[in-house]
């Protein structure tokens, strides 16, 4: 399914959901029908449920082995689209040109505040974000943290961009980082190596 704004959205059928819980269809049904579990009707009759809401009714009831299940389902981090997220327009708008000569497959966006960036983590799943380390109203250190335990976002790869006064400061839980402004080819070359390895993880 995909919402008026274009970002698909994961919804489960009640066999899914059967399935994933390892019981039969009309055990679903019957979570559904006595409240327990959050669904809608189509058009045809059927149910279907929001991957948020079954997420929540997994947590209620303790169902361990089945969240760890949908999480699997919902890490599907867009590996072609990277987000840059710094407040200095001109030095983001440079990067997005250089890494589309270097990444011509890649489809760039750009965030420039902390409400900017969650925002698009959310509904646009990249696969790679550029960080700003001080980017305003923005903690570093918690932001990675989020998108790196929480599978809403698909698990990114996190890279931060900091001042060589800075980058002491670093968070130890990124995935790299680059003395601002980034040495361009470094990072194309670094996505490039960390493509290889989705890729190989994707076909095994």
């Amino acid at each position: 399914m995909v919402s008026r704004k274009g970002r698909k959205v994961k919804i489960f059928s009640a066999l899914e959901v059967a399935n994933l819980c390892g019981v039969v269809n009309q055990t679903a049904i019957n979570w559904i029908k006595n409240g327990y579990l959050k669904a809608f009707t189509t058009p045809g009759g059927q149910y279907r449920i929001y991957a948020k809401d079954l997420a929540a009714f997994l947590d209620k009831r303790g169902m361990s082995d089945s969240g760890e299940a949908l999480q699997v389902l919902m890490e599907k981090a867009k590996w072609s689209v990277f987000l840059i997220a710094a407040a200095d327009e001109r030095m983001s708008d440079a990067i997005k040109d250089e890494l589309l000569k270097l990444l011509p497959g890649y489809e760039i966006i750009q965030a420039i505040d902390g409400f900017e960036t969650g925002r698009l983590l959310i509904e646009e799943k990249p696969g790679f974000l550029l960080l700003d380390g001080t980017l305003p109203g923005v903690d570093s250190y918690r932001l990675i943290r989020t998108v790196k335990e929480d599978p809403v976002f698909g698990k990114p790869f996190v890279f931060v961009m900091e001042t060589e006064e800075d980058t002491i400061r670093a968070p130890d839980n990124s995935d790299g980082v680059f003395t601002k402004p980034p040495d361009i080819n470094k990072l194309a070359e670094t996505i490039k190596n960390l493509e290889k390895l989705i890729n190989a993880a994707i076909i095994a």
